[in-house]
C-alpha cells in the first residue's frame, strides 16, 4: 500500500508494535509523526529517517498540555492528519496488587483519555478520507487476574471506537485492532525472540504466536481506500484463540485450582 504524501501521526510509536507501525507507514512513504515518553528509543528512531519524513515528540500523553503542544507541532509541520493511530497504553495491574486510584486513572488517562482529546485537536484537520484507528486488545474481552487496569482500557477504547465512528461521520473513519498474543521483543531490545514451545504455537488455530507485523498488517489497510466502506469496527488480530474454547482435559490441557496462586 502506498501512503506517499500522507500525514500519520502513531502515539507510543517508538517501542513495540507501534515502532512496527510507525517503520510501515515510513516504508509505504507517509511522513510519520510519533509522540513517545521513552525519549532515547524515539531519538533512535529519529536518527535513522529523514527529518523532512520523520518528526519525534518526545511527552507523556497523560498530560494535557504534552498532548496540545504535540498536536500543534505536528500541525505546523505536515498541516494536516490523514491517518491517526491511537496505540500507547500500558498496565499498572489490577485489585491483586493493590492498583492504587491514582494508578488505574493513570492508565485511563494514557488508554482512553488521551485518544479522545487528541482525535478532538485534530478535528477540523483531518484530511479527506483520513482515518482513526485505535489499538485495543482481545483483552477487552477476556481477562486474567490482576488486569484490571489495562482491560478497562482497552475496553473503554474499543467502545470509544464506534462512538468516535458516529461523530466523526463523513470526517474520518474510525476502527480498531484488538491484537491476541503478539511478540514485541525485537521492537523492544532488537533482539529476536526466543522460540515459543508447541503449546504455545497451537494454542493459536494457525500455529504460531503472533508478530507485529501483524497488527501492522491491519493498521495500515484500514488506513488505506480499500477499507473505505468500513468504520465503527473493530478487527480482532490473534490468530483464533480467542475463538478456540478449551475445557479441562482437552488438547492435552488441564487445570488444578489447588495450584493456582
Amino acid at each position: 500500500m502506498n501512503f506517499s504524501n500522507k500525514t500519520c501521526v502513531i502515539t507510543g510509536g517508538a517501542n513495540g508494535i507501534g515502532r512496527c507501525i510507525t517503520e510501515r507507514f515510513l516504508e509505504a512513504g507517509a511522513h510519520v509523526a510519533v509522540v513517545d515518553l521513552d525519549a532515547s528509543a524515539g531519538n533512535r528512531l529519529a536518527a535513522r529517517f529523514s527529518p523532512d519524513q520523520f518528526f519525534y515528540f518526545p511527552g507523556d500523553i497523560a498530560e494535557q498540555a504534552v498532548l496540545e503542544r504535540f498536536s500543534a507541532a505536528v500541525l505546523e509541520r505536515f498541516r494536516r492528519v490523514d491517518c491517526l493511530i491511537h496505540n500507547a497504553c500500558l498496565s499498572r495491574r489490577g485489585l491483586l496488587s493493590g492498583c492504587s486510584y491514582a494508578d488505574f486513572a493513570y492508565v485511563q488517562r494514557v488508554g482512553v483519555l488521551a485518544p479522545y482529546y487528541l482525535t478532538s485537536l485534530f478535528r477540523e484537520h483531518f484530511a479527506p478520507g483520513a482515518s482513526v484507528v485505535n489499538i485495543a486488545s482481545t483483552r477487552a474481552v477476556m481477562s486474567q487476574a490482576d488486569t484490571e487496569s489495562y482491560t478497562a482500557a482497552k475496553g473503554g477504547i474499543r467502545a470509544l471506537t464506534h462512538a468516535l465512528s458516529a461523530s466523526l461521520s463523513g470526517t474520518a473513519r474510525v476502527n480498531s485492532v484488538s491484537p491476541g498474543w503478539i511478540e514485541t521483543a525485537a521492537y523492544h531490545t532488537g533482539e529476536p525472540a526466543a522460540d515459543h514451545s508447541r503449546a504455545d504455537r497451537l494454542q493459536h488455530p494457525v500455529g504460531r504466536v503472533g508478530s507485529p507485523d501483524d497488527i501492522a498488517d491491519a493498521v495500515l489497510f484500514l488506513c488505506s481506500d480499500r477499507a473505505s466502506f468500513i468504520t465503527g469496527q473493530d478487527l480482532t488480530v490473534d490468530g483464533g484463540m480467542t475463538t478456540q474454547m478449551i475445557y479441562h482435559a482437552d488438547c492435552g490441557w488441564t487445570y488444578d485450582p489447588e495450584e493456582r496462586t
